[in-house]
This record gives structure tokens, C-alpha cells and sequence, in this order.
């Protein structure tokens, strides 16, 4: 269904993205900048879940919000990616390792179901301990401070980063592993 309220929650992540990205923009000072993003990004990243979680316990599940959660969580990771970068935050390598990854497993994933093998690089647990890697880093690296007055949020969040760096190429390797009978098969 294209408008329920899991789907809602998918479309109001997009809708938050250029907020998130705008919000350095704005005339204010970095502290507020920083303290701002992190709290959008953390609450449109709960909506990740909530989505999942409202769409199977309201049995509204579909094909097009299937398809829109992914795109969504892409769309924030790499947009959030991308303005660490411009921040200097973090190294354009680390934001290249994790881009580049999500598009081959996107096509990979397009392709196996153009051949009818989706089930081959169907989501796995080391994909989603990635995805939550990500998910804790990119809200360190967006404060850009001290948390609590202790926790030096840009150390945390540049180690974090570099793990799910790890984790993404691992995810990467495993998911093309997968794929390679199903490919050998239909190239042959």
C-alpha cells in the first residue's frame, strides 16, 4: 500500500534527509548545528524500525514499502556520509568503502531477482550488525563533542565508523560469495 503508516514513516525519513543536510546551513552556531542533526537523525533513524515493527504487528506489509525502506535508510546513511565529509569529520575513503557498498549489493540485489535468485542475497545478520554500526556512529560523529561532558563523541564515533567500515566490506564479500553459484549458473 502506498500510503499507510509504516509507508508514511518510510516516506517521512526521505523527507528528513534535506533537513538533516540543511540544517549546517543555517546560521547558528556549531554546538546547536551539531546538537540538532544528531537529534533528527536519531529520531528518523528510530523510524527504521518503528516502520518494520508497526507494518508486520498492523499486518500492512507491501511490496512498495519493501522496496522504500532500503532506499530510505541508503538515502540517510550516504547523505549523512557525504556532509561528515564535508565537515571534515570523517575521510572520504571510509564514506567511499560504505557508498560503494550499498550500490553493488543494491544492484547485486536487482540483478539475483532479474534472474530469480533473490533468495541468495537475501538480508543476513552481518549486513544488519553494519547497518547499526552505522547507525550509532553517524550520531557521534554529527555531535561532534563532548556527551555528558565525557564521552568524546568524535573519537567514539571515528572508531565506530571504521568497524562498520570492516563490517561493510565483510557484509560485501559475504553477500557477493552468495551470489557467485547463481551467477556461475546463468552466465554459463
Amino acid at each position: 500500500m502506498f500510503f499507510n503508516l509504516p509507508t508514511l514513516l518510510t516516506w517521512a525519513r526521505i523527507v528528513a534527509i534535506p533537513l538533516i543536510v540543511g540544517i549546517f546551513y543555517l546560521e547558528l552556531d556549531s554546538g546547536t548545528k551539531n546538537l540538532v542533526a544528531t537529534v533528527l537523525f536519531v529520531v528518523v533513524a528510530l523510524t527504521d524500525w518503528a516502520d518494520g515493527y508497526l507494518a508486520r504487528k498492523l499486518n500492512q506489509t507491501s511490496s512498495f514499502g519493501a522496496f522504500l525502506d532500503p532506499v530510505a535508510d541508503k538515502f540517510l546513511v550516504c547523505a549523512s556520509l557525504l556532509i561528515l565529509v564535508q565537515l571534515g569529520r570523517l575521510e572520504a575513503l571510509v564514506a567511499l568503502v560504505i557508498i560503494g557498498r550499498e550500490i553493488a549489493i543494491s544492484a547485486l540485489r536487482e540483478w539475483m531477482a532479474q534472474i530469480g535468485a533473490s533468495r541468495s542475497v537475501a538480508v543476513h545478520m552481518l549486513g544488519k550488525l553494519k547497518t547499526t554500526v552505522q547507525m550509532v556512529a553517524i550520531p557521534f560523529l554529527l555531535y561532534h563533542g563532548a556527551l555528558f561532558g565525557v564521552i568524546d563523541t568524535q573519537a567514539w564515533g571515528t572508531w565506530l565508523i571504521y568497524i562498520a567500515a570492516v563490517l561493510t566490506i565483510w557484509s560485501m564479500v559475504y553477500y557477493l560469495q552468495k551470489a557467485l553459484p547463481e551467477i556461475r549458473a546463468k552466465v554459463r
